[in-house]
């Protein structure tokens, strides 16, 4: 039996512990159940989520005797303003000597990086909290486009429904690739996203504040197969070349050919990990000179060329 302990602060976030349905799931497709789900706080008791229901918790035990396989930390809406206490951070440096792995869902990465457990790791956390975890912890390297991260036994996830991806990971690793998919699709779960998968979205990210630059960053992405130049994407929208790139780089913050750059990358992704279609057909459906350009752009945009993002999308399933 593995033992998950969710170590849970005043103001957590329900979201977080939505996980603990893809443990129960696991149990209930199993011959026997594999995992024990048990909710601790340091002093034990009622703890108040941030919607303000409570959930009964044990205090922590000793780590040492504790047994507890797994530790993990849930999120809370704003750990700018509600940092962990002394004797949390305490308990999971002590926790983490004698458990298997730690985890921290969405913003619990905070808990587990003001502990000192992300230093010289790998990390990822809510997008919006990003920049200031790795400005506050210059020795984490935070992955702020990662739906989860897991390096050396300490496991970090993205925002609210990444928890749900991380916890399916573990199933994963504990259990194997069929029984990840049997509760992703109990789960109703259209997609089980792996780790390396975005967590924005290209076009969000942009952004802009007129319908003109929208217009033209719509029109480019029913487009991705042709060149698109400057030109072109200017004529659409009835503005001078010289005008459209002043506009849209005020607007996004990005040039024309980069903003493209990241549509035709986020496009060749999704069908990569969503088709069987050869890379050479995705580079020419989306717009790259051919499958080495589109390695570049991978290798430059996401850091593994398109290969590996196959192989770890199909080793989601």
């Amino acid at each position: 039996m593995h033992r998950i302990g969710y170590l849970l602060n005043e103001g957590f976030q329900v979201m977080t512990i939505a996980t603990q349905s893809v443990f129960e799931h696991t149990n209930l497709g199993a011959s026997a159940p594999f995992y024990s789900i048990e909710n601790y706080s340091i002093e034990g008791g009622e703890v108040r989520s941030s919607l303000g229901m409570s959930v009964s918790t044990q205090p922590a035990p000793p780590p040492a005797q504790s047994g507890i396989d797994t530790w993990i930390v849930p999120g809370v809406n704003d750990p700018l303003s509600s940092p962990a206490s002394p004797q949390t951070l305490a308990f999971l440096r002590e926790a983490s000597a004698h458990a298997r792995r730690m985890a921290g869902i969405c913003t619990g990465g905070f808990v587990l990086a003001e502990a000192g457990l992300l230093a010289g790791r790998r990390a990822s956390t809510h997008w919006f909290f990003a920049r200031e975890m790795q400005m506050r912890f210059p020795d984490v390297r935070v992955e702020d486009d990662r739906i989860y991260v897991e390096d050396s036994g300490v496991w970090t996830s993205a925002g609210m429904t990444a928890g749900l991806d991380l916890a399916l990971a573990m199933v994963e690793r504990d259990l194997g690739a069929d029984a990840a998919r049997s509760v992703a699709h109990k789960l109703v779960m259209h997609q089980r996203r792996s780790g390396g998968q975005s967590q924005h979205s290209e076009m969000l990210d942009l952004a802009p504040k007129s319908d003109r630059i929208q217009n033209a960053l719509d029109y480019a992405r029913r487009n991705l197969g042709r060149a698109l130049t400057v030109e072109e994407l200017a004529e659409a929208v009835h503005l001078s070349p010289r005008q459209f790139s002043r506009v849209f780089t005020a607007e996004t913050g990005q040039s024309p050919a980069r903003a493209v750059e990241g549509l035709r990358l986020e496009a060749a992704r999704l069908m990569i990990e969503r088709s069987t279609h050869p890379l050479d057909v995705i580079a020419r459906e989306t717009g790259f000179r051919d499958r080495r350009h589109m390695r570049e752009a991978f290798q430059r945009g996401f850091g593994v060329p398109p290969q590996a993002v196959r192989r770890e999308a199909r080793g989601a399933f």
